[in-house]
C-alpha cells in the first residue's frame, strides 16, 4: 500500500518538476541596487578589486555586484582579502562597508554588475582610453 502511494505521488510530482524545468530563467537586470542576505555565512565567494574607487564581489550563485566606494580606499588594489562591515545587519547593500587594512572604506551604492574582465585586460583598455583622451587633447 505504501509503495503504491509513494508511486503514486512521485507520478503527480514529475510533470511539476519537468514544467519548471523548462521554464527559462529571466535574465538578471545590471545595474540596479541590490544586496546580499547573510554575507557572514559564506555568501560572499570571491571579490576583485576597481583600483582604488570600488570593487566587484561574488556571491555564491556566482552573480557579480559592484560596491562603488566613497572615497580613497587605501590598498585596495593589492590586497589578498578584505573583512565586510554590515554594521550589525544581515545584509551586504549600498549601507555597508570592507575593511582593508584596517581601515573602513564605505560603499555609496552596491549594484548588480557583470563580471569583470580580467585584471590585465581592464588596464589595457584603461592605458587606451588614456591615451585617446590624451591625442584628442592635443589636437
Amino acid at each position: 500500500m505504501k509503495q503504491k502511494l509513494a508511486l503514486s505521488l512521485a507520478a503527480l510530482l514529475l510533470p511539476l518538476s519537468a514544467a519548471a524545468a523548462a521554464e527559462p530563467e529571466a535574465p538578471r537586470e545590471i545595474g540596479v541596487e541590490a544586496s546580499i542576505a547573510f554575507p557572514a555565512y559564506g555568501t560572499v565567494r570571491n571579490f576583485e578589486a576597481d583600483g582604488d574607487d570600488g570593487i566587484w564581489i561574488e556571491d555564491q550563485r556566482r552573480d557579480w555586484y559592484y560596491a562603488k566606494l566613497t572615497g580613497y580606499c587605501p590598498d585596495l588594489d593589492f590586497v589578498q582579502a578584505i573583512a565586510i562591515d554590515t554594521r550589525g545587519t544581515a545584509r551586504l547593500d549600498k549601507f555597508g562597508a570592507i575593511i582593508v587594512n584596517g581601515q573602513r572604506c564605505a560603499f555609496t551604492s552596491f549594484v548588480t554588475a557583470e563580471k569583470p574582465l580580467p585584471r590585465k585586460q581592464r588596464l589595457k583598455l584603461a592605458k587606451e582610453a588614456k591615451a585617446a583622451a590624451k591625442a584628442a587633447e592635443s589636437n
